[in-house]
């Protein structure tokens, strides 16, 4: 697996149980998986030579992030190295405007959007619509919030052109909630689909994930795992993906990004599925049969613990686990900085408001944000 964060952290584990025997690409000997992998290799992920030299001895190559340049792929699948999912489709999650191209293609419903040239350009682009505001995103390199603005005039929108990059604009949706539908596809074209859930993001960072999705029509509900899965076959992807979803007010879903390798919105499957999106990841891209997605109970959610001024876990951990023993907690062997995702936790059961204030209580209390 190359990148060594806790996507790649959580996936060795789930692979642990399959006596799936674990190569790691990562930044340091510090990053969350490679305190727990037993086979680690330093290195940088943009260098060829440091890739092909990784990828040796290796039965399949896959991510724990989307930034590997894309040609290094395609050398590394010239040399006979399986890599999934291949460049063909996780193109498509590094570059934005490639996707949203190949999404209009093939009848995915998006926002409005093109790629825009200057300040003067995304102007035009507002006027051709509704007006500001708009959003503008840098086509590589975004996550969490990072690489998207969202702009009020022209004059706000010369900040994205200064990275050098392409700048792709979108309208700016009118939406009811965020959705994720989560699907997992196999080599030969197995795939399977977790149920569609709400993401409640704050500062464009994943705060807590609903699983299934409250009020979901069972209609909207299949109409956007029928999509997922229509992506994920039309792209050829192999492992896990993630389709971000706006749930506008009139009544439909725009697909909002793409990620090829476990989510944030599937954490959730750790303990509330039958099987976790980390295990059916590997499973899919060895080529195994698929794992059966249901749920475990009738509500999960997860809730992301972020570091804030409280960097003594300990005594937390006493009062979460004596409060909840229902609880579940999963750290990512980070140090506790102010915003970072240093772990989250899951709950689960029949009442979706208890459900739900358990995990906003532990994630809180964890963070330092609630002392009792």
């Amino acid at each position: 697996m190359v990148g060594g964060g806790q996507l790649a952290r959580m996936t060795h584990e789930a692979g642990i149980p399959l006596g799936i025997r674990f190569k790691l690409l990562s930044d340091t000997p510090q990053d969350s998986a490679a305190q727990v992998a037993g086979d680690v290799v330093v290195g940088d992920y943009r260098d060829l030579e440091t890739l092909r030299a990784f990828a040796q001895g290796c039965d399949v190559i896959t991510f724990d992030h989307e930034h590997v340049p894309t040609e290094h792929l395609r050398a590394l699948e010239a040399d006979g190295i399986p890599v999934r999912p291949g460049p063909d489709a996780l193109v498509h999650a590094q570059d934005k405007g490639v996707m949203r191209a190949k999404l209009t293609a093939i009848g995915v419903p998006c926002p409005r959007h093109r790629i825009v040239s200057d300040p003067a350009d995304v102007e035009r682009f507002a006027a051709e619509g509704d007006g500001f505001p708009v959003v503008l995103k840098t086509v590589r390199g975004g996550y969490d919030g990072k690489g998207v603005w969202v702009v009020r005039d022209a004059e706000q929108a010369a900040e994205p052109f200064r990275a050098g990059v392409p700048v792709l604009a979108e309208e700016k949706v009118d939406f009811v909630r965020e959705l994720a539908a989560n699907v997992v596809r196999s080599p030969h074209g197995q795939a399977v689909s977790y149920p569609v859930v709400e993401s409640i993001q704050v500062d464009g960072v994943c705060d807590t994930v609903i699983a299934p999705a409250p009020g979901l029509s069972d209609e909207l509900s299949a109409h956007a795992q029928q999509l997922a899965l229509k992506v994920a076959a039309e792209l050829g992807v192999v492992g896990h993906l993630a389709v971000e979803l706006f749930e506008t007010r009139d009544g439909r879903v725009l697909v909002n990004e793409l990620a090829m390798r476990p989510h944030n919105s599937g954490h959730w499957t750790q303990d509330g599925a039958i099987t976790s999106q980390f295990a059916n990841h590997v499973r899919a891209v060895l080529d195994l049969p698929l794992g059966d997605p249901r749920p475990r109970a009738p509500w999960t959610v997860m809730a992301n613990v972020l570091g804030g001024d409280y960097p003594d876990m300990y005594s937390a951990y006493l009062h979460c686990m004596a409060r909840d023993p229902g609880l579940k907690i999963h750290m990512y062997g980070k140090d506790v900085k102010p915003g970072r995702k240093v772990g989250h936790v899951n709950t689960y059961g029949d009442d979706l408001a208890d459900v739900l204030e358990r995990a906003r209580h532990a994630a809180g209390y964890l963070r330092g944000t609630i002392t009792e």
